[in-house]
């Protein structure tokens, strides 16, 4: 059990905040001049399963790959260990048929055990942008509901202060995947929509303690209220995502190749919203003038004649 500590965490917003701006200026930047590396769930592209009569070697399979020419494929075992998926983004005037036998020559080239060709998918262009569409549409709307959500339950400027934290995490995840060239698919895209959820649950935790703190503190001031919460929820978070953190851990190094991409924006994603909780949207809140008066119930009048018998 955490002893209660007492971190002025409020003080340092400005170098919290100097140091967000740096990270959402080098992700933004990076994506707008990199971009992001679609996969071909976007992208569109071609998928082949083969299988092997024993432990595939997805290193050596990479390799071949690469020296014939297949320079973007990616490999992964789908499955066991002895099924391994190959995808191969779109080229044009090539088929399906042709570069799945393309490949298959390939990796069955300097093998005594060749592989057996399981099927074969295409994902169309069409497809991948309706994907893409739909997918960060998904964002909007989600970011949107949250902004409803937290505006009914708590104050605009709370929710307010809950979006800028929430894009943060957002923005700097992806840029992470621009910086690092790593592929986006809808497997990344899945956990991005899952840490907005997870950011945006801490935060909440936070905005309760601060309201609960602002009706029984009315003589506090608001900076001090808001350290009181965070250091009060602060064993609490940091709990919860340990043990998130531990999980992440565990997928990305025994996970496999499938959710690889996965893990790793979760891990990103946590470290950030835990932060962005604790050093963004409280002080976003507070630059915007929160105070008791927004917070505290008002006294209906005559309410204690309403008590009496």
């Amino acid at each position: 059990m955490m002893k209660n500590t007492h971190i002025n965490f409020i003080g340092n917003r400005k170098i919290a905040m100097t140091f967000s701006g740096i990270l959402m200026v080098i992700a933004i930047a990076s994506l707008a001049i990199r971009g992001l590396q679609m996969g071909i769930d976007f992208t569109g592209g071609t998928l082949i399963e083969v299988g092997y009569e024993q432990t595939a070697d997805l290193t050596a399979l990479r390799k071949t790959l690469g020296d014939s020419g297949f320079k973007n494929a990616t490999v992964q075992n789908f499955g066991t260990s002895k099924d391994v998926l190959i995808r191969l983004k779109l080229e044009e005037g090539v088929s399906s048929a042709d570069l799945s036998t393309k490949v298959l020559e390939a990796i069955n080239k300097n093998t005594s055990v060749p592989a057996k060709l399981r099927r074969v998918e295409f994902v169309g262009p069409q497809v991948g942008d309706d994907l893409a569409q739909d997918g960060f549409l998904a964002l909007l709307y989600s970011t949107l509901a949250i902004l409803i959500y937290i505006s009914l339950r708590f104050e605009w400027k709370f929710s307010v202060g809950a979006i800028i934290a929430t894009f943060h995490d957002a923005i700097v995840t992806l840029g992470v995947f621009s910086v690092l060239g790593l592929e986006f698919d809808l497997t990344v895209l899945a956990a991005i929509l899952a840490l907005i959820g997870y950011s945006l649950n801490d935060t909440i935790v936070i905005y309760d303690r601060i309201r609960e703190n602002f009706r029984n503190m009315r003589k506090t001031s608001t900076e001090d209220i808001m350290n009181i919460a965070i250091n009060d929820t602060l064993s609490r978070t940091i709990m919860i995502s340990m043990t998130v953190f531990l999980v992440l851990i565990s997928l990305f190094f025994l996970g496999g190749e499938v959710i690889h991409n996965f893990s790793i924006a979760l891990l990103f994603g946590v470290v950030f919203g835990t932060y962005s909780s604790i050093f963004i949207a409280s002080p976003a809140a507070l630059m915007l003038g929160i105070s008791a008066e927004d917070l505290i119930v008002p006294v209906k009048e005559g309410a204690e004649l309403d008590r009496m018998p």
